[in-house]
């Protein structure tokens, strides 16, 4: 297993990469003044008075930046509160509120970490968690402290993972109400046996492959958490496991058995705080919401360079060629907003690195090459280090392998470099409800893809799997090259989806780790110290001018349609 640095797993030379950890270092007299000069002058809205940073987690987290306008936290805002507050000077602890989260664990791996880091800086962080599953405990269990209240909700019962099916019957339920017949017929063509997007409307249960991947992946998942728990909790592995066969969800218990540190409702937690910063009751407690806070600026705080900057390209969301009519402006990866950046940041010399950041289950294949072809030219100019959050997976790790190192979470969903594709027939369904179709064509393929009404013909679906087939040769070929294997060995390992510690064990990640370490290589790369303080520069993909209720408006109307587009069903890696 790993490290929380990502110092060490098999398959990975650690010795060859650094880091990236986290070291806290206390200012000399000179930095302090400095810093105390330029809260000083800092604008009136970055400027922030209090001495306990009150943050909350929940939901799904974005790897995206967002607008002061959003509401809750993105990855890189927790994040730099945390790197921020350890150095404030103003701040003495963080609360922490933990609510229920619905991220994936490499995200869940990467605030953990924060945690960790900051605790090193000799404040207290205190956490709060009224709803806690495994997620949530994960993180809640890195604070010195977790309190619950009284009726909390704690269900630390195991984790699970879900595969949900339609098959033939829900078609016939939607289109037909009418027994044994299949008005829809999903045509899938996937290359690799463990390719499984298709399944939820061909099959009617998990295939043994897909089953072989996700109980290697929920395997390794539960490992991970349960050794981490030990570490943490002082306990053995067998007790930890003991414990979660038990179903204990009384707070009671958890606090007898040492889970949590007390029972205490939130405003008790506070007063105990009060009392830690020795503030009179009569006195609210100061604290800073984490809103405000994220307007701090890091160069405030001493904690940006000057000329050295490496720009952080962060790519989420599945991937499409161009953006759509009906897509919002924060939704996916668009291939031709993203090449504009790679360009822009090829030809700039102010960055000497370049860190792409990748949260993506893939998407349009074209699109994907498109973009594997600019990275690399990136890559060619400047050092490109991959730093990969929850997934990356086809299309996502497609972007990745044309960066010269990839660095990826204990948790990252690796790999599955395959291919999927597929249509339509909606030829009983189009006589049901009397709806024609005809199609003047010329050549033999003409109606390849726009013949819905009818399946295909025998020579046409002999073409598609071959053009299936050239699309995932390509994806294979560029992966070999790039990881420096030969074909077959990339054959062996490229149709399945991995775990960091599988992926690194197979050549296909570099180093364990997160955004730091892979900051530190690209340092490494670009001959800069290590100890030297670099501006990382966000570079945005959305534009400015698209603001948060105008995507959310379009959200909602693609909703309304999305059924109606899932009808035309567009060759992928998925």
């Amino acid at each position: 297993m790993v490290g929380d640095n990502g110092s060490s797993v098999s398959g990975v030379d650690d010795d060859k990469y650094p880091s990236g950890e986290f070291l806290y270092r206390e200012y000399n007299l000179w930095e302090s003044l400095v810093v105390k000069f330029r809260m000083l002058v800092a604008l009136p809205w970055e400027r922030v008075k209090g001495s306990v940073l009150v943050m909350k987690i929940r939901g799904e987290i974005s790897d995206q930046l967002k607008s002061r306008f959003s509401s809750g936290l993105s990855l890189p805002q927790i994040c730099e509160n945390f790197i921020k507050a350890a150095y404030d000077p103003r701040i003495s602890g963080i609360y922490l509120h933990i609510e229920p989260l619905s991220c994936g664990w490499g995200k869940t791996e990467e605030i953990r970490r924060h945690i960790l880091d900051f605790k090193k800086s000799g404040k207290f962080i205190v956490g709060y968690a009224p709803a806690c599953g495994e997620k949530e405990y994960y993180i809640g269990s890195a604070c010195e402290e977790l309190y619950a209240p009284p009726s909390a909700y704690f269900q630390l019962y195991g984790l699970t993972v879900q595969a949900s099916f339609l098959g033939v019957e829900w078609r016939q339920q939607l289109f037909c109400r009418c027994p044994g017949e299949n008005w829809v017929e999903p045509q899938v063509q996937r290359i690799g046996k463990y390719k499984s997007a298709g399944d939820q409307l061909a099959r009617k249960n998990i295939s043994d492959e897909n089953r072989e991947m996700l109980t290697a992946l929920l395997d390794n998942i539960y490992a991970n958490w349960v050794e981490k728990i030990s570490l943490e909790k002082g306990k053995k592995k067998e007790d930890i496991e003991n414990f979660i066969d038990e179903g204990v969800y009384e707070v009671e218990r958890l606090k007898e058995d040492g889970w949590i540190t007390d029972i205490k409702y939130d405003d008790e937690v506070m007063s105990l705080l009060k009392e830690r910063l020795a503030i009179p009751s009569s006195k609210n407690l100061p604290t800073v919401d984490y809103r405000k806070y994220c307007r701090v600026k890091k160069w405030t705080l001493g904690l940006t360079g000057f000329r050295d900057q490496i720009a952080i390209i962060r790519a989420s969301g599945s991937i499409s060629r161009v953006r759509g009519p009906l897509s919002a402006s924060s939704s996916g990866i668009v291939a031709e907003q993203f090449i504009e950046k790679i360009r822009s940041v090829r030809e700039s010399k102010r960055y000497k690195a370049v860190v792409l950041r990748i949260d993506s289950p893939g998407g349009d294949a074209l699109a994907s090459d498109l973009m594997w072809r600019e990275i690399k030219l990136l890559a060619a100019s400047k050092p490109v280090v991959a730093s990969m959050a929850d997934v990356a997976a086809s299309g996502g790790y497609y972007m990745a392998m044309a960066a010269q190192t990839i660095v990826a979470e204990n948790l990252t969903l690796t790999g599955s470099i395959g291919v999927v594709t597929g249509k339509f027939n909606l030829e009983k369904l189009y006589e049901r409800i009397g709806f024609n179709k005809e199609i003047i064509s010329r050549g033999r393929y003409a109606e390849l893809t726009a013949a819905e009404q009818r399946p295909f013909r025998a020579d046409e679906a002999e073409l598609f799997a071959k053009s299936a087939q050239s699309a995932y040769r390509s994806f294979r070929d560029k992966a070999a090259s790039s990881r420096s294997m030969t074909v077959d060995k990339m054959e062996g390992c490229s149709r399945k989806s991995l775990d960091c510690n599988d992926a690194a064990a197979r050549g296909l990640v570099d180093a364990v780790g997160g955004l730091s370490r892979a900051v530190a290589i690209a340092k490494q790369k670009a001959d800069l110290p290590l100890d030297k303080q670099v501006t990382l520069n966000n570079i945005l993909l959305i534009l400015a001018y698209e603001n948060q209720s105008s995507c959310a408006f379009i959200d909602i109307y693609k909703k309304g349609w999305l059924f109606l587009l899932k009808m035309n069903l567009e060759g992928t890696i998925k």
